[in-house]
């Protein structure tokens, strides 16, 4: 390889340096400056395995990675007073708030409504020593409720298997540091899914909303079934249905009252400007409390024009094993019992692709509520996935489906003036309460008040305010992509292809980059062509990178120069097309230069040409292109 190197005196002007080419340097640009990194010692294998070996074990028997492994190391020590008050304020405000969820969301999993209240207590206890964000309340979220249900067809024994399963590879993927993943979903991705899916859950609940069947795994299939039902729609139910939807979103509109100014109020005006935001927070529950009320007494009275949720077992839930197999017992149409068994590999089997659906999921929507109250502080999705993926694991224990951070609660976490992760404790002990005591009363709430509620909190999840700022932009199409799969297919294999249309954009543009081309001349009128590439050069783009310099050089005589100031890396197809491309333009005996390409790119083409001419300063081009007689180096 002959390198061109020469040196440039300071003019008058100041606007030239002198340039030293050091043999081992990296250039980060052509005309700025040059830092040198140390070369790096050659190591064999066994030597690297040993000394990884001995970096893994000491960076994790320290200190720093206790602390940042267990943060409530970190702030438990600083804890006060003022922290006490905050956190159990909150603490019972979100369990006011997660008991009807939970309920209602057990409901969309197709499971029975205990199962709901199983999985939203064990969880919070653990958070409190792993998690990293105070504003994240573990639970059962819509999402992923309604990814349970098409994971699992409403079966508890599968549903629980996934919450163990899927908490193991949470786990795993934050041992071997895998949080990039979610990188791969982008914003527009996650606005179709987040859209689609709440589209979906509103659907699903149309069941107990109007009394008509909405079967099927996807939209499309539901909305099939509700039409072909829609003659057995229970009046009494929807009136009930459309007036509790009105209520909650009239007193979703308190929350955000405030009487009086900003600042200077008056005791009355932060009286009512509290009770407001916390009657309007405590929406579903108050809303809860007053159906079970109105429920009961018309059962008393013999007045049954409401289907009621029903018995609702009391009690803590009983602490086992996850079911490994399992054993289902069907009534067939003629009177004759099936009894089907089922092994671990066939429940797993069964589960398919919601094992990679349900973490990736569960991680977006968990570091979506750590980000959203991060105030600007980095975020570990690492110990987010560890953190959760015990709380699923153990939550298995207790027979509860799968949880994760939910963004609404976050919000209602972070509003009631959360200072710590122990605001879960209280949470999780109201809960806990809810399931010894107040599971009898459960019984009079109507199945039209648990589907409102779903109903009141999803029509503000379809993310319809993204389109504007993507019309006309190459982003719409993986957003309305995975919209539309998700809708047409079964919510885990939409997500996959959203995800797999963006992947493909990412790989186009990663095969196509842009090359500015520019015709330029020298101090004494030498003109030439400048190709620029915006990025490194791999097998993908190299072809067209290629095609693009070598057809830019046949329309012209001029010689050629490749500023390689943004190609920092390239692999061995790319120095074959290189060399071929030197070869065709020494067979046309047009001249092509390679300025300031990266000593570590040249070693790369230098292995199958070693006929490359680089120039790292524009005195040297200059000398180049005049054909003077300049020194030659061999690298």
């Amino acid at each position: 390889m002959r390198t061109d190197q020469s040196s440039q005196r300071n003019n008058s002007s100041g606007s030239e340096v002198s340039l030293d080419i050091p043999p081992n340097a990296i250039y980060n640009t052509s005309r700025d400056y040059i830092v040198q990194t140390e070369e790096n010692e050659k190591l064999n294998c066994c030597t690297f395995t040993k000394d990884w070996l001995r970096q893994l074990s000491s960076n994790v028997f320290r200190k720093k990675t206790l602390y940042k492994r267990l943060p409530i190391l970190t702030w438990l020590p600083k804890y006060n007073r003022n922290d006490f008050i905050g956190d159990l304020m909150a603490g019972i405000t979100v369990g006011l708030t997660v008991i009807p969820q939970g309920l209602a969301y057990a409901g969309i999993a197709g499971l029975d409504l205990q199962y709901g209240l199983y999985g939203c207590f064990l969880g919070c206890f653990i958070y409190i020593f792993l998690g990293s964000s105070k504003d994240v309340p573990v639970g059962p979220t819509a999402i992923s409720a309604l990814l349970t249900f098409q994971t699992t067809h409403g079966l508890w024994q599968k549903a629980v298997l996934l919450t163990f399963l899927s908490g193991l590879i949470e786990i795993a993927m934050g041992i071997f540091r895998l949080g990039f993943l979610i990188d791969f979903v982008s914003g527009p991705v996650s606005a179709g899914f987040t859209s689609a899916g709440s589209l979906i859950i509103f659907t699903s609940q149309l069941k107990d909303l109007l009394g008509v069947n909405t079967n099927g795994d996807t939209f499309v299939d539901m909305w099939f079934s509700i039409f072909g039902d829609i003659h057995n729609i229970s009046w009494n139910d929807a009136g009930l249905g459309v007036c509790c939807i009105v209520v909650l979103l009239t007193m979703r509109a308190m929350a955000g009252m405030s009487f009086g100014p900003k600042e200077g109020k008056t005791c009355w005006q932060k009286f009512f400007s509290t009770l407001f935001w916390l009657i309007g927070t405590s929406r579903n529950a108050v809303l809860v409390v007053v159906s079970a009320i109105v429920g009961y007494y018309l059962l008393q009275a013999d007045i049954d024009i409401f289907r009621m949720v029903g018995y609702v077992p009391k009690g803590l839930p009983q602490f086992q094993l996850p079911p490994f197999t399992m054993t289902t017992i069907t009534n067939s149409t003629s009177g004759e019992v099936t009894e089907v068994h089922e092994s671990f590999t066939h429940m797993v089997s069964s589960l398919g692709s919601g094992l990679i659906v349900v973490p990736l999921i569960s991680l977006l929507e968990n570091m979506a509520v750590v980000q959203a109250f991060a105030n600007g502080k980095p975020c570990d999705a690492t110990q987010e996935l560890i953190a959760v993926g015990v709380c699923n694991v153990v939550n298995s224990f207790a027979q509860g489906f799968r949880g994760n951070g939910g963004i609404a609660r976050g919000a209602v976490l972070n509003s009631s003036g959360v200072r710590t992760q122990l605001s879960n404790l209280y949470t999780g002990i109201i809960v806990i309460v809810a399931l010894l005591y107040l599971t009898p009363t459960f019984y009079y709430i109507p199945k039209a008040t648990l589907a409102a509620i779903i109903m009141a909190a999803v029509i503000f999840m379809i993310q319809y305010r993204v389109i504007k700022p993507m019309w006309r932009k190459s982003d719409l199409i993986p957003g309305l992509a995975t919209f539309v799969a998700c809708l047409v297919l079964p919510l885990q294999l939409g997500i996959l292809v959203g995800i797999g249309i963006n992947i493909l954009f990412i790989l186009y543009h990663a095969a196509r980059p842009r090359l500015r081309v520019e015709t330029l001349s020298t101090s004494n009128d030498i003109k030439y062509l400048m190709l620029t590439p915006d990025r490194c050069l791999i097998f993908p783009s190299v072809e067209f990178v290629r095609n693009v310099i070598t057809k830019q050089g046949r329309k012209s005589t001029l010689p050629v120069v490749i500023d390689c100031t943004h190609i920092y890396g390239a692999d061995y197809t790319a120095a074959k097309v290189v060399s071929t491309m030197i070869g065709d333009f020494e067979a046309r005996q047009q001249k092509l230069y390679f300025f300031n390409l990266q000593p570590r790119v040249a070693q790369v083409f230098e292995s199958l040409h070693k006929d490359l001419t680089v120039l790292y300063d524009m005195n040297s081009l200059e000398i180049k292109l005049s054909g003077k007689e300049e020194d030659h180096s061999k690298l």
